[in-house]
């Protein structure tokens, strides 16, 4: 199943030093999930001046409980970098299926 997951970094002043921070390893984590088919589409979330401030993604995952175990293992997450994560079940409009592998 399809997912639509946003996820809200803490607005703190030490946030943006944890995203930094935990990048690296999120951005490892993203790769291996993308190659695994499991990550269709993903990014940061901006505000007015163009600042991190979050994540949105795309994610296809058998299960609620499995996609659940990636958001909690991710170094987004253990790192402390999202405070707020909202989910729900996604399907990509008709015209733009072509863009990702089939259900």
């Amino acid at each position: 199943m399809r997912y639509l997951v946003l996820a809200w970094d803490g607005d703190d002043p030490a946030a943006p030093a944890r995203r930094q921070k935990a990048r690296p390893a999120h951005i490892a984590c993203a790769s291996r999930l993308q190659a695994e088919g499991r990550l269709l589409v993903g990014g940061a979330l901006l505000d007015d001046d163009g600042n991190m401030i979050g994540t949105a993604a795309v994610a296809d995952f058998p299960t609620r409980e499995e996609l659940d175990r990636w958001i909690a293992t991710d170094p987004y997450t253990t790192e402390g970098v999202w405070k707020r994560v909202s989910v729900t079940a996604y399907r990509v409009a008709e015209h733009y299926t072509h863009l990702f592998r089939p259900d």
